[in-house]
């Protein structure tokens, strides 16, 4: 029984069957059944695609509402870099922060901050001896996923370190802590302010074996329109950001690889365009890197599925919010030379293949066989009519079992049919 808890849901009631969704699915997780699409849990990634694609908005991200969780007597606010790129004309972080507090949240901790704390401690785990190189960044929670279902000998690459959300909620209940020891654990409140799904299925189940320390996840969308208000109000901002451009700059595409401060790396973005990249480093087809970053969606966090803006406006939105910030405000002092226990993790996601058709390897081989045999007798145009994405998806779900009578090839049914004319043969 799979137990993990997606973020992407459908909702059948909007749903035609149209069979984009499926034909966009970088997995293969989608199929037409009973004219709606149904989505098979073991293979999603929550990579947010069908929910970009689909044009009857019948694919949705599941999050928290603030207002069901105001019973925390201090509310912490982790705003992701990509909140600051949604603003028209921003020219200070400060007022977002501000906001924030005067949206009913009694303290903000920057997921910037704890970004360019990463990007830091990345520079240090980069200089380690025996380690896999390229080192796969695990800011993505898509990327993790989808090296744990089809790039199982790439595990060892991912870099070993918390996301940036992570630590800073780490740090901001250790501030709060430390500041109101009348506070216990339950007291303390960690909201979390995504711009993706994927986020907030990592935040549901954890990383392998380790917990989130987040407590409530938001979607950036809906703060977004709760700040607009509380900033037109023009308060002159009481907090001051603590994070720099390179901070900021994780909020797209390159921003990670590029604060390495190493001209040795790839970054990249869309979740098609990462598969590449995986496969070429899975087979050696690649130069030699020090770092990969990887992005599911365009444009990097700024193109999640629950933000606002056009992902590539939010990027020029983030280079003038930058202009006149430094660089960094948390570089580390020379004499920091290790990563604190607590930002390292051992727990990798397990593989978990999505493409095996058998516990039994002979049981597997006949069954390839018949798909393969299966394969060689549809049209292969891929068309998705029958419900599946392929022509070799719907050859495997026939194998398998899973087509039922109703699933079937619209153009062979419709050569036979052409056939019988042809021949005479009364087909009514």
């Amino acid at each position: 029984m799979n137990s993990y808890r997606h973020s992407v849901v459908l909702d059948v009631d909007k749903c035609t069957g149209c069979t984009t969704c499926a034909r966009h699915c970088p997995t293969e997780a989608i199929r037409i059944i009973d004219n709606h699409a149904e989505i098979n849990t073991e293979r999603c990634i929550d990579c947010g695609e069908c929910i970009r694609v689909c044009p009857h908005k019948a694919k949705k991200a599941m999050c928290s509402k603030l207002e069901h969780y105001m019973h925390y007597k201090w509310k912490i606010a982790l705003p992701a870099p990509a909140l600051f790129g949604q603003f028209n004309g921003l020219d200070d972080v400060d007022d977002v922060l501000q906001g924030l507090l005067d949206i009913g949240f009694d303290d903000v901790y920057e997921v910037a901050k704890a970004a360019e704390l990463v990007s830091a401690y990345t520079r240090i785990y980069l200089k380690a001896e025996g380690i896999k190189k390229p080192v796969i960044s695990s800011a993505c929670p898509v990327i993790s996923r989808l090296i744990s279902l089809r790039f199982p000998y790439l595990k060892d690459n991912i870099l070993p370190i918390l996301p940036p959300m992570e630590i800073a909620a780490i740090e901001a209940r250790a501030k709060a802590k430390k500041e109101h020891p009348e506070f216990t654990d339950e007291d303390i409140g960690i909201f979390f302010i995504s711009p993706c799904a994927a986020k907030v299925s990592y935040i549901r189940n954890g990383y392998g074996y380790y917990q989130s320390n987040i407590d409530v996840v938001v979607s950036l969308s809906d703060i977004y329109f709760m700040l607009i208000g509380a900033m037109k109000r023009g308060k002159t901002p009481s907090v001051s950001s603590e994070a720099g451009m390179i901070g900021i700059g994780w909020a797209s595409t390159g921003g990670e690889a590029s604060a390495i401060l190493n001209d040795s790396y790839l970054s990249a973005d869309g979740i098609e365009n990462c598969i590449q990249v995986l496969d070429s480093i899975e087979n050696g087809n690649i130069p030699h890197l020090e770092f990969v970053e990887l992005c599911a969606c365009i444009g990097g966090c700024v193109g999640g599925v629950m933000t606002i803006e056009n992902p590539f406006i939010a990027k020029t939105r983030l280079l003038t919010v930058r202009r006149y910030m430094p660089v960094s405000k948390n570089f580390l002092s020379p004499a920091d030379s290790f990563i604190p226990d607590g930002y390292l993790t051992d727990s990798l996601p397990s593989y978990t293949p999505i493409s095996r058709l058998s516990e039994s390897m002979s049981e597997s081989m006949r069954m390839m066989a018949s798909i393969q045999q299966l394969r060689e007798t549809l049209p292969g145009i891929d068309c998705g009519a029958c419900g599946s994405p392929t022509c070799r998806a719907f050859a495997e779900d026939v194998v398998k079992g899973l087509a039922g009578e109703a699933r079937k090839c619209v153009v062979l049914e419709q050569r036979k049919l052409q056939k019988k004319e042809e021949s005479g043969d009364d087909c009514r």
